[in-house]
């Protein structure tokens, strides 16, 4: 996982920001099936 999705994930946790939480987890579920397949 790349530092910058790590630092987003943690800046969305520490705001309970539920909208990007869900977002990023789309964007990082969308990148991995997409490179790892």
């Amino acid at each position: 996982m790349p530092t910058w999705f790590q630092n987003q994930m943690r800046r969305a946790f520490s705001e309970k920001n539920r909208y990007q939480i869900k977002l990023l987890n789309q964007c990082w579920f969308f990148y991995t099936t997409k490179h790892c397949s």
